[in-house]
């Protein structure tokens, strides 16, 4: 982390744009390198928390007797925190400033870390993980809203670097979350997982309180929302996913009820947002900002096939390869080491389509690969298909991330930047609510083969939504411009 904050701090040095002439008090300053580690430190709990559960579904099950249909609650009772959390807490964050949600989001994950790692029961567990999400629902809005603030304060396009280092870090950390996690179970077992929350809580809260600013970003003029929560809305929203992963994860005729319960509250959600002046998630924006819904779609469809490898193919390499979850945690290493080459290798280039496509032709082989392992499969072969899932993880949400950053309405990029993640963990709910459907008797070879037929048709979904989106050339040329 303190070698990635000296080389960005290094990169974001901005040189005078009039050949020089310009004088020290007319220049404004480059961006506040002092934001760097907080922004960075804070927005990866959640992935970090997301990835690490991959590897302890099958141990924690063992502990308390329970089959992955049950234990797949405990990623799932996150992402339902989350995905209504963010929206929320991005909202929270335009009109209040960043510092006030980051610290009292990063404090609670703390809490939630020292109540998972002490759980008496699944239950309590999964009451701990819904905690946890809604901590960590703070720290990425407020990332985005400082990014977006310090460009304006400088007179600037955003730093590339800033964009590029909060999406590497989130990807990493996701993609090395089942090795450490794998480790930390080897060391102490799956309890020691929650117990890493605490420091980084605390460093948060340290960094958080000494860099971020104590007042709202100097776009404040522009960020005057009335402060109001739209509390009916997010009850019906949390009913909506709620009622229908309750289906998704044991779907039966006898839960016909679930189902329609979901679409009732679609309905009700959807005419309040409608109609209120200051609504939980305004489908009228939505509705009038094309380029943007595209890019909250293909968010949803890369990350359900990103998820689903992590929590499908993680438990099968456990059980229906009968790794241990240190070892299961080590071949998915070199899936991190790719996404990170792949992340950094392309994270400055302002070309966006490109590696929307390149991202999904190689989901898609990934997908096909993942047809070819059963239980005798050699290790190197399960490490190929980790290698080439990488690649695309290194690819989407970068580009997703830059192409929200300049679709979005500046006034409200916080809560912009808390949908997109909302419609990345609608994607993780859809993995767990598959993984729980095809591993319904365990991880078995038969249910991963048929997870990974869901996965390639969302893939082959992901490059359609992005070949007939031609605002992304826009998106890149606009972009290149601006850098001549």
């Amino acid at each position: 982390m303190t070698s990635l904050t000296a080389r960005l701090s290094r990169s974001l040095r901005r040189p005078p744009e009039d050949g020089g002439r310009e004088t020290r008090q007319d220049r404004p300053e480059g961006f506040n390198r002092k934001l760097i580690a907080p922004m960075l430190l804070g927005s990866v709990l959640n992935p970090v928390n997301s990835s690490m559960i991959a590897v302890a579904l099958i141990p924690i099950g063992t502990a308390f007797g329970m089959p992955p249909s049950q234990t797949a609650w405990l990623v799932s009772a996150l992402y339902l925190a989350t995905a209504v959390g963010q929206p929320v807490v991005g909202r929270l964050v335009d009109t209040y400033g960043p510092r006030r949600l980051y610290l009292i989001g990063t404090s609670l994950v703390g809490i939630a870390g020292l109540l998972g790692a002490l759980a008496p029961s699944l239950g309590f567990l999964i009451a701990a993980r819904v905690l946890l999400g809604f901590g960590t629902s703070a720290a990425y809005p407020a990332s985005m809203h400082l990014t977006r603030s310090e460009a304006r304060r400088t007179g600037g396009d955003s730093p590339a670097g800033v964009l590029t280092a909060l999406a590497i870090a989130n990807q990493t950390v996701a993609v090395i979350g089942p090795t450490l996690g794998g480790l930390l179970i080897g060391a102490g077992g799956w309890r020691t997982m929650f117990t890493v929350n605490i420091p980084l809580s605390l460093a948060c809260l340290v960094l958080g309180t000494l860099r971020l600013p104590r007042h709202p970003a100097p776009d404040r003029e522009q960020t005057s929302a009335t402060g109001r929560v739209d509390l009916a809305g997010m009850a019906l929203f949390a009913a909506m996913l709620v009622s229908l992963m309750l289906f998704l994860m044991s779907p039966r005729l006898a839960r016909w009820y679930l189902p329609v319960l979901a679409a009732v509250a679609t309905t009700g959600f959807a005419v309040r947002e409608l109609r209120v002046p200051e609504p939980f998630i305004d489908l009228r924006v939505l509705g009038g900002n094309g380029p943007m819904l595209a890019t909250f779609v293909r968010q949803l469809l890369s990350y359900t096939a990103a998820y689903a490898f992590m929590y499908g193919f993680t438990p099968w390499l456990e059980e229906g390869r009968g790794l241990n979850a240190s070892v299961a945690g080590l071949v998915l290493l070199p899936l991190s080491l790719s996404a990170l080459l792949v992340s950094g290798a392309t994270g400055r280039r302002s070309e966006i389509r490109g590696k929307l496509v390149a991202g999904g032709l190689f989901q898609i082989a990934a997908c096909a690969a993942l047809l070819l392992v059963d239980s005798g499969s050699s290790l190197w072969l399960l490490v190929a298909v980790g290698v080439l899932m990488g690649i695309p993880q290194g690819l989407n949400g970068l580009a997703n991330q830059n192409a929200l950053y300049h679709q979005a309405d500046p006034a409200r990029i916080g809560s912009a930047a808390g949908l997109l993640r909302t419609f990345m963990y609608l994607g993780a709910m859809t993995a767990s609510a598959a993984t729980a459907a095809f591993f319904g008797e365990g991880a078995r070879t038969g249910g991963l083969h048929g997870l990974a037929l869901f996965m390639l048709a969302g893939a082959v979904l992901l490059l359609a939504v992005t070949l007939l989106d031609r605002s992304l050339h826009r998106v890149g040329l606009v972009t290149a411009r601006a850098r001549a």
